[in-house]
């Protein structure tokens, strides 16, 4: 009996063909195989919001080789990711193939190992047509407000933009605390640390209160200048000790949102390059007398539940590798949030014996430190908490009061393996030294220190990804998505490791807002989440929710092109410290698809334009002794060119070193991965470092 089985991903094709064995065909679709049509909107309106979908034309060969080999089989099992979109994968393909709907012949894997497969093609089940409608009703609503809000864009700002219905909120929150930081006053205000020595050891206590309770504010020099004259002669005594205790906790393991954040911090990866990855890691690597099999469990989740069995497992290798003391007394089971679909488990290791080293000669460098975090996140957070004795001093002088708080640690517990990264700086405490009640402290040096309220922080990559997930913006699929779609329509630009709105986004995002305050509003996408919950839950019909939304939002479209008619918004430049040679007038950037430039604000008078001086660097230019700047070519690659061009046409693809070929005499440059070669390109000793370049 000839039995086929269709998963998404080609790479998992190979590993589930060896876990099922000769009885079983396997092929991939290698994701949708329809979609609606990108020529028109492809949703009736008038007719219950019905899509038109129609086969993928690049997918037109596998269609038929899909349909061929279903013909020719007995059962037909669809095992795409175990997700909405992958339920709508099945559905698409169970309609072309002309499969019974009827018929349970759709299998999950929560992660690709031999048990997990072996054990879901036993429970074949219906395709879940709630969760298909809830696919299509996100669908929709994307494309109806992309497909009418792009083109209003394009004839009102500027050609290329887009709409989305989530990416915008997000660029919303971008350009909001952007305005919060441009409007924010700095308010001076000033600090008194007292640097005392008890015993040999020194450390470091702040100024608390005076005789009056708190001081909440030393608003100037002079202030702070008054206490340091009252502390004049001061005797710093102990006055009061409180020792305690206070326990620690491990983070819960990975969820989608969470491993995006940790990995950014820890290991500077964007989201997108996070989950490429963790899909290598899930649909499986080959390892030596193991063969194929996936590392971790599927990575689009947001739910923290764990099988008891990989508990089990985990529990005992705490047990064998770190002792008992470090296995909590009872386990650890963590709560996932009320709007979480717990559809999978949290994100971990498929077997916790492979340990991140063991496996590492399979893995690639980035491959290999993605799991070494998920395993280490995994284990941890099963283990018992750590243990710190705290202690806080309280320290007079004169009328004033002093404290200092530190701690040290009783015992590791999670942190033996595993410490969660930080947004921010944090206020370290130090190990204090041994103090009695009464002592008198040695004053080494009392520090006034003036300092300026800071305005809110940019969002960087991780904290926004909390901030749509604190919000309920978005579901674990979308996150890294939305930040690339802005990234790459020049919404919003990295400014070291922030997120800063270009002008280009603020335009684009006020006039959204302007127009379609609610639609693009947290608190009402928020709510359509909740909707698209209920639907996949078969508590809500998708066609109504539609119908619901787009009541509103055609209502405000037709307002905004009325507002609009026969109007243009400009996108104001940026000026430029550079001021054009030829007419002396200061140059503004400009964007294009080769990326940013300069050019002329004279145009078309003025036609002069020029590469945007970048990333100044300290070596000298070895030609003339000029300046060099990185730049970019048309071609969009980057090099190292003089800023006293064109009198001096110095150009390199690395930095100069100042030291001179002894072959040839050309100029020595530091090329990738720090490696020094001749750049003259007929040098005879670029045949021996051609491998470098």
């Amino acid at each position: 009996m000839s039995k086929l089985l269709i998963v998404e991903s080609p790479t998992k094709v190979k590993p589930i063909k060896k876990y099922l064995g000769g009885d079983y065909e396997v092929m991939a679709s290698a994701g949708h195989v329809r979609d609606l049509p990108k020529s028109k909107l492809g949703v009736d309106i008038d007719n219950g919001f019905l899509p038109q979908y129609i086969n993928m034309v690049d997918k037109k060969d596998l269609i038929k080789s899909l349909k061929l080999a279903a013909a020719q089989s007995d059962e037909v099992f669809l095992a795409t990711d175990p997700d909405r979109e992958g339920e709508a994968i099945s559905w698409h393909l169970a309609q072309l193939l002309g499969l019974d709907m009827g018929k349970a012949n759709r299998v999950t894997f929560n992660e690709i190992t031999k048990s997990a497969v072996t054990e879901g093609i036993k429970v074949p089940r219906k395709i879940n047509m709630d969760l298909v409608d809830a696919q299509q009703a996100r669908r929709v609503l994307d494309r109806i407000v992309g497909y009418k809000l792009s083109p209003l864009l394009w004839k009102k700002v500027k050609s290329g933009l887009s709409a989305g219905r989530v990416q915008t909120v997000a660029l919303r929150l971008i350009v909001d605390r952007e305005r919060e930081i441009e409007k924010f006053v700095s308010t001076e205000y000033w600090t008194v640390d007292a640097k005392l020595l008890a015993g040999r050891k020194s450390f470091v206590a702040k100024l608390y209160g005076d005789k009056n309770g708190k001081i909440d504010l030393i608003a100037d020099e002079s202030a702070a200048n008054e206490i340091l004259a009252n502390l004049e002669g001061a005797q710093y005594q102990v006055s009061n000790i409180k020792k305690g205790k206070r326990t620690k906790n491990p983070s819960p393991p990975f969820i989608t949102s969470t491993l995006q954040q940790e990995a950014s911090r820890k290991l500077g990866f964007t989201g997108q390059r996070t989950m490429r990855i963790a899909q290598q890691l899930y649909e499986g690597i080959d390892l030596k007398g193991i063969g194929t099999t996936g590392l971790i469990t599927y990575m689009r989740t947001d739910s923290l539940r764990i099988s008891e069995e990989a508990r089990a497992a985990a529990n005992k290798y705490i047990v064998g590798n770190f002792g008992e003391k470090y296995l909590p007394s009872k386990p650890r089971y963590y709560k996932s949030k009320n709007s979480a679909q717990d559809a999978h488990e949290a994100i971990r290791p498929t077997d916790v014996t492979l340990e991140p080293e063991s496996v590492k000669y399979a893995l690639t460098t980035e491959q290999y430190k993605l799991y070494k975090l998920i395993w280490e996140r995994f284990i941890a957070s099963l283990m018992s908490a750590c243990v710190q004795d705290t202690v806080n001093v309280d320290i007079t002088a004169n009328d004033y009061l002093f404290k200092a708080s530190g701690y040290s640690v009783k015992f590791d517990g999670f942190t033996k393996l595993y410490v969660e990264g930080k947004d921010e700086e944090e206020d370290k405490e130090r190990d204090l030294p041994e103090m009695q009640q009464g002592e008198v402290l040695k004053l080494r040096d009392l520090i006034p220190n003036q300092h300026f309220t800071q305005p809110p922080a940019r969002y960087t990559e991780p904290t926004l990804i909390k901030a749509l997930d604190e919000n309920g913006i978005g579901r674990p699929s979308t996150y890294a998505p939305i930040l690339s779609n802005i990234m790459s329509r020049d919404y919003i630009e990295r400014e070291k490791k922030t997120l800063k709105p270009t002008e280009l986004g603020k335009v684009v995002a006020d006039l959204m807002v302007k127009f379609f305050d609610k639609i693009f509003d947290v608190k009402f996408t928020a709510g359509l989440e909740v909707k698209l919950d209920k639907i996949g839950a078969g508590d809500l019909e998708w066609t109504k929710t539609i119908a619901d939304f787009y009541k509103d939002f055609d209502n405000y479209f037709s307002k905004a092109e009325d507002s609009l008619n026969g109007k243009k918004v400009k996108v104001p430049d940026i000026e430029s410290d550079v001021v054009c040679e030829k007419c002396g007038r200061k140059m503004v950037v400009k964007s294009s698809r080769f990326g940013k430039f300069l050019a002329c604000p004279g145009y078309p008078e003025c036609k002069n334009t020029k590469p945007v001086p970048e990333d100044e660097v300290t070596q000298p230019c070895p030609k003339c002794g000029s300046k060099l700047v990185k730049r970019i070519s048309k071609k969009g690659k980057k090099f190292y060119g003089c800023t006293n061009y064109p009198k001096c046409d110095f150009a390199s693809p690395g930095i100069p070193t100042g030291d001179i070929c002894t072959e040839c005499g050309g100029y020595i440059i530091n090329g990738i991965r720090g490696r020094k070669y001749c750049m003259n390109s007929e040098c005879p000793s670029r045949a021996k470092t051609k491998k470098d370049q």
